[in-house]
């Protein structure tokens, strides 16, 4: 019987069971759980519904059965394995333990593996499936999930993550090996094995040549007396944004002193998660302050994400939202790249992509200059995959963003990635300087030339499913069975799509274009007055998200009419889809 049998040091289930802890013991005893696109995420502990020693083996060990059916030459080409800064002393689980852990199964049978020796941030892992043409990669993250949380992340051989079938296929495997093989706990066996490389140096040194290629105005960020702070909110961050400055000729930010170091308690904020905004970057404005920076780059702990924030002539803070940032960056990336292929002959073969709950912006822009923009499902897994099948058809992959600060902006990544897009941002912000403007300033330009584009996002919480799924199946079922909302308070419904159902009222054959899916619940409306609001489930958190837009023609620059009319739309969708009093619903904690 291994001491870690059932997932964590026995003095903590000893304790559960001694203090008569059964409410906690059904937790972590009662459902294993299921993996899923995004693979694990879930709290760290004993049990098998969280993320542990045996949870990691079993996990790894279906995934190694299913790779090995998948892939004749598995042995041949093997794995890559990364994982960030996390650790939890009370149930004895870290991510670099997991990490080990996993290797060890791969190595034991037979299976090389690329394993990190110290953390990376997460788009590492994709950048050395792609760069080493290996079959698959694993990182172990919970990204900017709480402090007691961990992750496991896969990462397919085209480098994107995992799309369905293969979700399927790697749970049951898992089912079908959870009793741990016999050399799985033996973590020697992987130190010492010559199966063993580790990718650090050469990855490093890979990742850095490939997002310069990116770096159009190397002199003038040579010359650039721009001043930047960054923070890494306890996370990996820190040393790699140093690098890309670098690598790009940018002189190096200031870093947030109390945040540089990986600390798995995130002690300084509440919530390690720089999409919150303000909270997570107080540290970064007081330093912005004394140091005289004007832009502050904060990446979230497995620095996959990128929040940006200006100092506006006012003296206050302006923190960018995803979208907004996306409009910038796909402005910027265009602009760079038709200065290099003046020939409009080129744009045939241009691409940008966003997801579909992302703002229109690019859409607009893509009208307007004549390269391609396409829309897929929410998430990078989904643009990762379009991504690469668009390179292969010797596409140019330009950019591609979601609303949720996560930016592609390097195809050499088919992911999201904090760190190309700091050191791009950076090289944005310089380049506009010479020209007397902001990244304010421009971001109103791009409008007044493509459209305003207004958005709003946010969430409720609700723990439970039962709620959740008779708030949507009320919104299908609205005036009679299978009948959708014609309007929302004041405001007329001109469309609906629902991406749970297939069903999607816009087309001729009322069948929804884009892959639909059962298992979340995700519906769009369409307003008369130009608004778009869609209502989504989290797949990693207890969240119903609701994301709108409001997109005005170019010449309509009334901001202020427009947001008023944007507020007025999401009172109502609050007021009558969501019902927040009825199915009690936590709003978002401020």
């Amino acid at each position: 019987f291994h001491a870690t049998a059932w997932g964590a040091p026995m003095c903590v289930l000893q304790k559960m069971v001694k203090d008569g802890a059964l409410e906690e013991l059904q937790k972590c005893f009662g459902a294993r759980m299921e993996f899923g696109t995004a693979g694990l995420r879930a709290a760290m502990g004993p049990g098998v519904s969280c993320m542990n020693d045996l949870t990691i083996i079993q996990t790894t060990q279906g995934f190694c059965a299913y790779l090995e059916k998948s892939f004749p030459d598995l042995k041949e080409r093997g794995v890559v394995i990364g994982f960030d800064a996390r650790a939890h002393p009370a149930s004895g689980g870290c991510s670099k333990r997991f990490a080990t852990l996993a290797a060890t199964v791969m190595i034991s049978r037979g299976v090389p593996v690329y394993l990190f020796h110290d953390i990376t941030p997460t788009p590492f892992v994709p950048f050395a499936v792609s760069h080493l043409s290996l079959c698959a990669g694993i990182m172990v993250t919970a990204s900017h999930n709480p402090k007691q949380d961990n992750g496991y992340k896969v990462y397919w051989e085209n480098g994107a993550q995992i799309i369905p079938p293969h979700d399927c296929g790697i749970a049951s495997a898992i089912s079908e090996n959870l009793e741990p093989w016999p050399q799985s706990w033996d973590e020697n066996l992987a130190l010492n094995s010559l199966l063993l490389k580790d990718p650090y140096e050469d990855m490093c040194r890979e990742y850095f040549k490939a997002v310069q290629q990116h770096c159009f105005h190397r002199d003038l960020n040579k010359s650039s007396e721009v001043k930047f702070v960054h923070t890494s909110v306890h996370g990996v961050g820190h040393t790699f944004v140093q690098s890309v400055f670098k690598a790009f000729d940018l002189c190096p930010p200031f870093a947030v002193v109390e945040q540089k170091d990986p600390d798995p308690e995130f002690p300084t904020v509440k919530y390690p998660n720089p999409e919150e905004g303000e909270g997570v970057l107080t540290l970064s404005f007081a330093l912005a302050e004394k140091e005289g920076a004007t832009v502050v780059l904060a990446n979230d702990p497995d620095a996959d994400r990128l929040a940006v924030a200006e100092k506006q002539k006012s003296g206050q803070w302006r923190v960018f939202s995803g979208n907004e940032l996306g409009a910038l960056l796909g402005w910027w990336l265009f602009r760079c790249w038709k200065e290099r292929h003046p020939e409009p002959a080129a744009l045939k073969d241009v691409y940008m992509l966003a997801s579909t709950v992302s703002s229109k912006i690019l859409r607009a822009i893509a009208l307007k200059e004549g390269f391609h923009f396409e829309e897929t499902l929410t998430g990078f897994k989904w643009m990762g995959n379009r991504a690469k099948q668009l390179l292969d058809q010797g596409k140019t992959m330009l950019f591609a963003f979601e609303e949720a600060i996560g930016y592609m902006c390097c195809p050499a990544v088919l992911d999201k990635d904090g760190v190309s897009a700091a050191a791009i941002t950076a090289e944005l912000t310089s380049y506009l300087v010479t020209q007397g403007t902001t990244l304010t300033q421009k971001l109103n330009a791009i409008f007044d030339e493509y459209g305003y584009h207004i958005s709003k996002n946010s969430y409720f919480i609700c723990h439970d499913q039962d709620i959740i799924q008779q708030l949507f199946e009320r919104l299908r079922n609205y005036i009679g069975k299978d009948t959708y909302p014609k309007e929302c308070g004041e405001f007329a419904v001109s469309a609906v799509r629902d991406l749970t159902t297939g069903y999607d009222s816009s087309q001729p054959d009322k069948k929804a274009t884009l892959p639909t899916s059962r298992s979340s619940q995700m519906i769009t409306f369409t307003f008369s007055n130009g608004g778009v609001a869609t209502m989504r489930t989290s797949g990693t958190e207890p969240k119903i998200k609701y994301y709108t837009e409001l997109c005005a023609a170019p010449g309509n620059s009334d901001v202020k009419q427009l947001k008023a009319e944007l507020d007025n739309l999401v009172d109502a969708i609050v007021q009558y889809f969501f019902e927040p009093e009825k199915n009690k619903l936590k709003p978002r904690p401020e």
